[in-house]
């Protein structure tokens, strides 16, 4: 297996561009008004007591999404304010007083929110749902594991509705299309083409590994979860499921990998399948121009790995050296 295969990347998209995350540096490039390409360059910082998380299961997960969470608010943060400039000015943008949300980030800084943003928006995809089938079904039968069937389905239904529905802006359509953009560039890395935008359109805009089988997979694993504990009232439901929450995660993440390292397998490769048909839904074509940006910011994020790891490696054997 060749290098180019071997290596595992992961991106995000964000507004007017796509950040992509290496190793050692996570890179955001967007397309400005006048056509430019503006980067973000983050270094990594490797944090010994979080690197030991991620090796042990079910904890990764829960570290992983928490991490990738704090680090795609600052990548999103990056975007939003060259849209703002571009939208409204420089100067319009730098008169603006900043708004309840942006002095919530300044004061607790935009890694925290975005993190809190992610566990809020578990919580009411988690608890509004359960609430719901309570509501409406709790007399329909006595069976616990069928009152979570239907309390996953609501959840899916609900899911799939909000997606649709902001996916009719342009903001979010395109967003959309930066997201299939993202997975085009991965997927021709992986296969070891050359990242021209030719190569690159050729292929899918699903991928295995995407955030949005993630999300599949938590009501899945959660309707399995559920099932062995029982409950009395809804208040007992409500806090079982929020009790229940970091299994659910940690359990998802788990399931996510073992369907992607499974992708090659015909027979499992079906497991992946509910994901990927969740991608319909938040990937779009992208366009050449959309396509440019994903590579130059898959590039950039390339380059920059190179150089960092060969700075590494030079301080490594200097160290030995000494010794």
């Amino acid at each position: 297996m060749s290098q180019n295969q071997q290596a595992v990347y992961g991106g995000q998209a964000v507004m007017e561009g796509v950040m992509f995350a290496g190793k050692t540096v996570n890179v955001t490039a967007v397309r400005r008004k006048n056509d430019q390409i503006d980067f973000y360059e983050v270094p990594r910082k490797e944090i010994g007591w979080v690197n030991k998380l991620k090796k042990i299961p079910l904890l990764r997960g829960i570290v992983a999404i928490l991490e990738s969470s704090a680090k795609g608010a600052q990548h999103l943060n990056f975007s939003a304010e060259k849209y703002a400039e571009d939208e409204g000015g420089e100067e319009a943008q730098a008169d603006k007083k900043p708004g309840p949300v942006a002095n919530l980030s300044l004061i607790l800084g935009v890694a925290v929110v975005g993190v809190l943003s992610f566990v809020f928006g578990k919580f009411v995809f988690t608890l509004v749902p359960a609430i719901i089938e309570q509501l409406l079904f709790q007399n329909l039968f006595d069976n616990k594991i069928g009152h979570n069937l239907l309390e996953g389905v609501i959840k899916i239904v609900l899911l799939l509705g909000y997606i649709y529905v902001i996916s009719l802006t342009p903001l979010i359509k395109r967003l959309f299309q930066y997201h299939g953009a993202e997975h085009k560039v991965i997927s021709a890395y992986e296969a070891g083409k050359e990242l021209t935008v030719a190569n690159v359109q050729k292929f899918n805009t699903l991928h295995y590994r995407c955030g949005s089988s993630f999300i599949v997979f938590t009501v899945i694993v959660g309707v399995i979860v559920y099932s062995f504990f029982e409950y009395d009232t809804l208040w007992e439901r409500l806090v079982l499921r929020i009790a229940l929450l970091p299994l659910v995660i940690g359990l998802s993440y788990e399931v996510l990998r073992v369907t992607n390292s499974m992708r090659d397998i015909p027979v499992l490769r079906f497991l992946g399948y509910p994901g990927l048909w969740l991608q319909k839904l938040t990937t779009k074509e992208p366009d050449d121009s959309q396509v440019e940006v994903s590579i130059a910011s898959f590039n950039r994020m390339l380059e920059l790995e190179r150089d960092l790891l060969g700075q590494r490696g030079a301080r490594e054997s200097d160290r030995a050296v000494s010794y």
